[in-house]
């Protein structure tokens, strides 16, 4: 796997999405949860979206529930929960795993490519990781990191 449009990933009913079908944009790829101290991010997020899809940006949603079990059981209450409460439209994906022997490939691949400050892992829910219109992971931020932060790398990318 040399970019990540190289992996397919899951729907939230389940069915498979190839990343490919994003080839050519540069993404924002997340680990999300609804019940975290963090969860206003959401706003930021869609703001960012909202701003610059028709430039080409995707975000790209990945609820996980590994960090004191931050995200509904049910993908459904997960995916309304974000639109009513922060207007989401930008894709979100079933719900995952970022660490361990059960981490999605995608974030295996992800955290190879932009290790964290210590250790490869993922810290909490949050952490973002930039992808540039090659596939190619550009930066990784800390979960705190306010989507707004993130513009400045996310424009020369555009």
């Amino acid at each position: 796997m040399n970019t990540v449009y190289d992996f397919t990933v899951k729907k939230p009913n389940g069915q498979a999405q190839s990343l490919s079908e994003y080839e050519g944009k540069p993404m924002l790829i997340v680990n999300t949860a609804s019940k975290c101290g963090l969860t206003p991010q959401f706003k930021g997020l869609q703001e960012m979206y909202d701003e610059y899809q028709e430039q080409g940006l995707e975000i790209l949603g990945f609820p996980c529930g590994q960090f004191n079990n931050q995200e509904y059981d049910n993908i459904e209450e997960t995916t309304e929960f974000c639109q009513l409460n922060y207007g989401v439209s930008f894709p979100m994906f079933a719900k995952i795993d970022v660490n361990g022997a059960k981490a999605d490939p995608l974030f295996a691949f992800l955290k190879e490519q932009k290790g964290g400050v210590l250790t490869r892992d993922i810290k909490w829910n949050f952490t973002k990781f930039l992808v540039d219109r090659n596939g190619q992971v550009v930066k990784r931020y800390a979960p705190t990191t306010e989507p707004e932060k993130i513009k400045n790398d996310l424009e020369k990318l555009l």
